[in-house]
């Protein structure tokens, strides 16, 4: 598969995440919508790499060490940067039941619709930059 290809796939993927999130964001399940927002944002700095490295990139889900790998980050601005760090936790801690009631009490329906609102324009602005 070439690398525009597997740009596509990883578009798509991120695609699909941001509108689990959305409908999660809907129907109420908090938890979810941090988990499917960190995994956008994840799939989109997956497919910049493709991009404009052209190579694979790495096997990890930590946001700020894949932006790093892509030279991303040399672009991200302040606000972009908070973003990846309050993401960064929510792909992990979402899959532990011990601190799920302590993720949970951290996303409240206010937050999450933030949430969303500034992946989708993060998502963006990577497209953009590709």
């Amino acid at each position: 598969m070439d690398e525009d290809k597997r740009y596509s796939y990883w578009i798509d993927l991120a695609s699909y995440d941001l509108e689990t999130a959305k409908a999660m964001l809907k129907t109420k399940r908090l938890l979810y919508v941090g988990f499917m927002c960190h995994q956008s944002i994840e799939k989109t700095i997956k497919a910049y790499h493709w991009k404009k490295i052209k190579t694979e990139p790495a096997y990890i889900h930590n946001l700020l060490r894949l932006a790093e790998q892509s030279k991303l980050i040399n672009h991200f601005n302040e606000n972009q940067f908070a973003l990846i760090n309050e993401l960064n936790p929510l792909n992990i801690e979402a899959r532990y039941p011990r601190v799920k009631e302590e993720l949970l009490n951290k996303l409240n329906l206010k937050k999450c619709k933030r949430l969303v609102k500034q992946t989708q324009e993060l998502m963006k602005w990577i497209k953009n930059k590709s």
